[in-house]
């Protein structure tokens, strides 16, 4: 499936169905009087937010959104149909932006969330409702009101528990597919990420999301590299895992270029919990690795987890890490595990009636 992250789209209510002109026409009654019926109300347009999708893609091939129109006034005051929402599925961490691409207009944080952006217009009134004593017989009737219309752009932020950063080529990749089932793209040079990719990790008793982005390079900020059109997707991660290649000439001004980057794209990147992962330690020897890492503690980094994304070294402790900035789990997720992890006696069987 493609990623896609941004797009423009243009949305229209359903306007409102035109009220009726009519007579009463029946055997035997000479003055039947008016009996238009007023219009229906043309529908909404509702976004609501669907769990299991993280891209925009479907909406690269459809632009436009309408909703239907109301149903006209009848005889017989009978009141035209209204029409049904359009509900348009987004998946869940997206953001609706008006035209102008900075007010935000909607902010889908939960499966299941459902916002009225556009409203449908009212239904235009038949003649009956226009009958008074000294107007017996009116003409009058409305259009019924048009629906609103909007261009508006979708943002996506993928929502994740821990988000990785770092330079090109420092082992994000191989990093997320030892911790998760993901099968991201792996290879030897630069920029081997183009799009941001997620992964469930399970570790000991707790579950949780990893969203790795591409890689940054110095001045990415000012659009260098790929830029840091992709940092949105890690502005709601609870902590941040800094992957550092023990490879690179200097480790520590590394660390540096891409801490500088992430204060100067703001939206409190730099305030959130830092991890730093020393990364790729079997490339080099222990006493190697315990230098680097003693520089990068001296340049700012309170903690170093020296890990090897190939063979898996160091990784307990650095999920350890994580889970410990994540919120504890609730009495329900924790009845829930205890179920699960209790077998029944034997010779148990299980009854609706129990």
């Amino acid at each position: 499936m493609h990623f896609l992250d941004q797009a423009k789209i243009y949305l229209r209510a359903g306007s409102g169905g035109p009220g009726a002109v009519s007579f009463r026409r029946e055997k035997y009654i000479e003055y039947g009087g008016p009996d238009g019926g007023n219009g229906g109300r043309g529908g909404d347009v509702v976004l609501e937010a669907i769990a299991g999708l993280n891209t925009l893609i479907d909406f690269r091939y459809a632009q436009h959104f309408k909703a239907q129109r109301g149903g006209h006034g009848m005889g017989k005051d009978r009141t035209g149909k209204s029409a049904p929402d359009l509900v348009i599925p987004v998946p869940v961490g997206t953001q609706v932006l008006d035209e102008d691409r900075e007010t935000v207009l909607a902010d889908f944080t939960e499966p299941g969330q459902r916002v009225v952006l556009l409203e449908g217009g009212m239904g235009g009134r038949g003649n009956a409702s226009y009958k008074t004593s000294t107007n017996r017989a009116p003409r009058n009737h409305q259009p019924g009101i048009t629906g609103e219309e909007l261009w508006v752009w979708l943002r996506l932020k993928l929502l994740a528990d821990a988000g990785l950063v770092g330079l090109p080529n420092a082992g994000k990749s191989t990093f997320i597919n030892q911790v998760s089932n993901t099968r991201a793209k792996v290879g030897d040079y630069a920029f081997t990420t183009l799009v941001p990719s997620l992964g469930v990790v399970q570790h000991r008793d707790r579950e949780f999301v990893v969203a790795d982005i591409p890689g940054l390079i110095e001045g990415a900020a000012e659009g260098a590299g790929i830029g840091d059109r992709f940092l949105g997707h890690i502005e709601r991660c609870r902590v941040l895992i800094h992957l550092v290649d023990i490879s690179d000439k200097d480790p520590a001004e590394a660390m540096r270029i891409v801490e500088d980057e992430l204060s100067a794209y703001g939206a409190g990147l730099d305030e959130k919990p830092r991890l730093i992962a020393l990364n790729k330690i079997d490339l080099a020897d222990a006493e190697l690795a315990e230098g680097f890492a003693a520089e990068l503690r001296a340049a700012g980094a309170e903690q170093v987890f020296p890990i090897s994304g190939a063979t898996g070294a160091g990784m307990s402790a650095l999920m350890d890490a994580v889970i410990s900035h994540l919120p504890a789990r609730t009495a329900t997720e924790t009845k829930t595990v205890e179920s699960e992890e209790e077998p029944a006696a034997d010779g148990e069987s299980w009854s609706p009636l129990d």
